[in-house]
């Protein structure tokens, strides 16, 4: 049996409406773009790690430091849609991950650990999740939260509290799952994600991958123990800066 061919593919656009420009942000003197490819990289998995941009600024960047870059059109509705177009010009590709262009100290193992269950038969896309250890986040409609059956199969994601607890929030048990912004799919199984109509309850929650759950397509959630700091807006580039001291 020939050897999967596992690609990331991180989608990068400049035009940020929180914070324009965003991937090319220097983070301790390199852009955060590189920090993330260097990253995915790492990856004992990963045949390839692709940049996807519909923007001639970042994809000279990416060329500067050496790494593959695949322009698209500029009219993408999503991340998971870039995704698809290139996917769509590789059909050499097997699985692909979807690897957010914001999170300049992703874990590559953790990445790995998100991508093994697409080597058992029948699973076509996972994702991730980590324990909510603070109340605050468990009632923040920003932190998205997912529940899962006995086989880790996503039940549902919304960005209420869930489960509800009747008695009283509980924390200390792990019931509160954080969803992490990781997807892993078959090729197959994006294509035919992106060609789908956007769903009930995917608008009602602003939930993209909903319409995977609502169309049938069983998602597998990988649980990590903590998440990694993501850059959201101009100010989360000190505490990168700091982490990156520790």
């Amino acid at each position: 049996m020939p050897e999967l061919q596992i690609a990331a593919i991180i989608p990068a656009r400049y035009a940020s409406l929180r914070f324009p420009g965003k991937p090319l942000v220097m983070i301790a003197g390199t852009t955060m773009i590189e920090r993330v490819y260097e990253q995915a990289r790492k990856c004992s998995m990963l045949s390839r790690v692709i940049v996807a941009t519909d923007d001639e600024r970042i994809a000279a960047v990416v060329a500067g430091f050496g790494g593959e870059v695949a322009m698209t059109r500029n009219d993408h509705a999503s991340g998971t849609d870039r995704l698809a177009e290139v996917a769509e010009r590789m059909p050499e590709l097997d699985v692909i991950v979807n690897i957010q262009g914001d999170e300049p100290l992703i874990d590559p193992m953790a990445v790995d650990s998100a991508i093994a269950p697409l080597l058992e038969p029948g699973v076509e896309m996972a994702t991730a999740a980590w324990s909510i250890e603070a109340a605050e986040e468990v009632a923040s409609s920003q932190v998205v939260k997912v529940v899962i059956d006995k086989m880790n199969n996503a039940l549902y994601f919304s960005r209420r509290a869930i489960p509800y607890h009747r008695d009283g929030d509980d924390l200390s048990n792990g019931t509160y799952l954080g969803h992490l912004g990781l997807y892993v799919y078959t090729r197959q199984c994006l294509l035919r994600i992106s060609k789908l109509a956007p769903t009930p309850l995917e608008l009602a929650e602003r939930l993209e991958q909903l319409r995977a759950l609502e169309n049938g397509i069983k998602i597998r959630v990988v649980k990590f123990k903590s998440r990694a700091l993501a850059v959201d807006i101009p100010e989360d580039v000190e505490k990168i800066e700091l982490a990156l001291k520790v």
